[in-house]
């Protein structure tokens, strides 16, 4: 049976998955409408009929996600519309009629005279949150949007460091964020607390993708989870947490909620089932990478803009972390060589070339100084692979 949580200050009701919409569709890219293969179309369709079987009532897709929206635009206006929570996304720009215009686009391939959640897509630096908040911003036209009928909720989706989440949280303009949170990256967790301060909806992005490639995990992950599976134990570890309210599940097709649902038999008991997991988990990593390592790391790391090339130390330090304590390579290395490429969405560059760098400036606040250059090529050498590009550049 499907539990669900009140959504922050928007008072509804959400299930406790989402039914996420950037892997069911046809391309990243808008193709009209004929050249969607139908076999796609039934699968997309196939896996709206199944959520919404288990009551994942939630359809959560995004301007950035090609064909997404086109194709929903087939099927959610068979549906009972008061039944729905339907959530889009539009990225913010600097000037505000462009974000109107492409609002009204998504609006129109949905073939929904409104959205239920309106998200302003990837407030992830300083420069988009004023694109966003300024008088005659984005927001203002979000509002004017919600007047009209046409958007009964916003909020914003991020991949922003924390500090400049927080900051966005702060403006108290939003009813709701999403953002990343999961067992292997907890450090979004201050700004889940001010947004629950704020009485916000929190749904968390990717939790089985991004947090951990966890449906192909590695045999030291399963056997450090058992008897549950990566993706329950992650699951159950985020929905553990009462100011979570809702995990995205990236359904391609109609059994991808399967194992997800096995989590929710488990819920009245994470107090019971998780501390011996994330017990071993802990262990697993202090020996391999050793206590001190552990527990100080991430201290005194400095961003990409403060280091020499842009090198994103805190993100390969991380991924080295993963890839030795938990076999995690698969993911370390999609992740890793992604860097270079992510934008604002993932920034910073690998650590190819740090041989010859002088990094005593930018690491003079990291009791592990002397270390990190040499971590850092030979980090390198274990994920270094064929650049890889984001889904939406795909």
């Amino acid at each position: 049976m499907m539990r669900y949580r009140r959504f922050g200050r928007t008072e509804l009701q959400m299930p406790v998955f989402s039914c996420g919409g950037m892997r069911y569709q046809y391309q990243w890219q808008d193709v009209p409408l004929e050249q969607i293969p139908p076999d796609n179309q039934h699968n997309l369709e196939a896996t709206i009929r199944r959520s919404l079987e288990l009551g994942i009532h939630h359809i959560e897709t995004a301007r950035g996600y090609g064909s997404s929206e086109l194709q929903l635009g087939q099927i959610l206006p068979t549906l009972p519309r008061e039944k729905l929570i339907v959530q889009t996304k539009v990225s913010p720009t600097e000037n505000a009629d462009d974000f109107r215009r492409t609002f009204e686009r998504s609006l129109a391939n949905l073939q929904l005279e409104y959205v239920d959640l309106l998200g302003l897509h990837g407030i992830n630096t300083t420069e988009i949150l004023d694109w966003s908040i300024r008088p005659g911003g984005c927001l203002e036209v979000a509002r004017q949007l919600q007047a009209q009928g046409k958007v009964r909720f916003i909020g914003f989706s991020t991949h922003a460091p924390t500090d400049v989440i927080v900051q966005t949280i702060a403006t108290n303009q939003f009813d709701y964020v999403n953002l990343h949170w999961y067992y292997i990256n907890q450090n979004n967790w201050t700004a889940i607390e001010a947004a629950t301060q704020h009485d916000m909806g929190v749904f968390i992005i990717s939790p089985s993708n991004k947090g951990g490639l966890l449906d192909q995990p590695s045999q030291k992950l399963v056997d450090l989870c058992a008897p549950l599976s990566p993706i329950v134990f992650n699951d159950l570890f985020c929905l553990s947490h009462p100011q979570v309210h809702t995990l995205s599940v990236g359904a391609s097709r109609p059994e991808d909620f399967d194992e997800h649902l096995k989590t929710l038999s488990s819920l009245d008991r994470a107090t019971e089932i998780l501390p011996p997991i994330t017990e071993r988990l802990e262990q697993a990593a202090i020996s391999r990478l050793g206590k001190d390592w552990m527990k100080t790391w991430h201290i005194g790391l400095p961003t990409p803009e403060a280091t020499p090339h842009r090198i994103n130390i805190p993100v390969i330090l991380w991924l080295r972390n993963l890839a030795i304590a938990y076999d995690m390579v698969d993911y370390a290395k999609m992740r890793y060589n992604l860097l270079g490429n992510g934008g604002h969405w993932f920034p910073g560059n690998r650590a190819d070339q740090v041989i010859g760098l002088d990094l005593r400036q930018c690491l003079a606040h990291s009791p592990h100084a002397d270390k990190i250059p040499t971590f850092l090529a030979e980090t390198h050498e274990l994920l270094s692979g064929e650049a890889v590009k984001r889904l939406s550049q795909q």
